[in-house]
């Protein structure tokens, strides 16, 4: 998929931070079709147009918008692969980053980018609304404003102070791949319920240091631009059956599977369900569990329901989310990994995406 691209200076102020503004589209960027009642996509010059408190920065604003800004539903590894190269492009010019993207994908999003950019030590700042700009009560102004001035920190004046993929929503900094959409109603939609917030932002800005990921600045951005798509998420429930699991299981191709279990890391203990798993792993296919609770961890072998789970040989997700197990899954397929190597570089923790006890 080729995506066309276009790039304009919007303001300029002296001695600032230079952010380029990432716009793929999503409600942030959307607008009423008072005809139908539809919510239609903003031309992205009217939508800065929309927030002149933008100017009262300390910063540069450069932006770069798809042609065709997307629904979030529609985001896909191709559009993935267009973010990364393009903060990989400009990544010598440019101070932070922040991307403008729907909410409903976007903890897959930042989750994705945060494997892709490995060595990265500068903000990028993923951010949307609940509500369409324009709207008298919307969240997107304060969500857009305070995350530029988050990409804008420094360190001793000098260097980024956030040096990570983070997403920012309802005046909340989390770690990016940590993060879960909660609600599709409420402006408070994400949670990051294993990894305390990084920043809140009330009458001050408050910055939780002790919680950034410590990078090695030395190392240069290395951009992994291609995933593996050729992955499946299964969730696991009362009644399910051996059909579907195997229907699912024989996908052609399929290369990775993330199930998601129940409570710590436990499923039925059902003969048959042990077996196809046990084929799987067998034939070279990674299955990772994961827990289908919102928060807690998988730990594989505390009740009798996942021990043997764990003998088979089944790789924990620890206290990974969905999104970030997922994602790292479609990332490391690219690597060429020996089984034990895999299952050792995924329940490591290599983006700050899981705790290691």
């Amino acid at each position: 998929m080729r995506i066309q691209l276009s790039i304009k200076n919007n303001f300029k102020v002296s001695n600032p931070s230079n952010i380029l503004l990432i716009y793929t589209g999503g409600t942030i960027g959307m607008v009423k079709d008072f005809e139908t009642g539809a919510l239609i996509p903003l031309d992205f010059d009217n939508l800065l147009q929309n927030v002149p408190e933008l100017k009262q920065l300390d910063c540069n604003i450069s932006t770069i918008s798809f042609d065709e800004p997307i629904d979030s539903s529609n985001m896909n590894p191709d559009y993935w692969n267009m973010i990364a190269h393009q903060i990989k492009d400009n990544y010598l010019i440019y101070d932070g980053f922040v991307v403008l993207h729907g909410s409903d994908t976007m903890s897959y999003s930042a989750s994705a980018i945060s494997f892709m950019l490995e060595n990265l030590s500068k903000p990028v700042i993923f951010t949307g609304s609940q509500l369409p700009i324009g709207d008298l009560r919307t969240d997107a102004k304060e969500n857009l404003i305070t995350s530029i001035q988050i990409a804008t920190l420094k360190d001793n004046k000098v260097n980024p102070l956030v040096r990570e993929v983070g997403l920012y929503f309802e005046y909340k900094l989390y770690r990016g791949n940590r993060t879960t959409k909660i609600n599709a109603e409420h402006f408070e939609a994400f949670a990051s319920l294993n990894y305390p917030q990084l920043a809140e932002s009330g009458v001050h800005l408050k910055v939780y240091k002790e919680n950034l990921l410590v990078v090695d600045e030395s190392k240069a951005l290395v951009a992994h631009t291609t995933v593996d798509r050729n992955v499946v998420i299964l969730k696991m429930f009362p009644g399910i059956n051996k059909s579907v699991v195997k229907a699912i299981f024989n996908i052609p191709g399929l290369k990775g599977i993330v199930i998601e279990t129940y409570g710590a890391g436990n499923a039925t203990t059902e003969p048959w369900l042990i077996e196809v798993i046990k084929d799987l792993i067998a034939k070279g296919i990674h299955v990772i569990n994961v827990t289908q609770c919102s928060g807690g961890s998988v730990i594989m072998g505390q009740y009798e329901t996942s021990s043997e789970l764990s003998r088979i040989g089944m790789i924990s997700g620890k206290d990974m989310t969905t999104e970030a197990a997922i994602t790292k899954l479609m990332y490391l397929l690219t690597k060429s990994l020996s089984a034990s190597d895999f299952k050792k570089y995924f329940e490591s923790n290599i983006r700050g995406e899981l705790t290691e006890v």
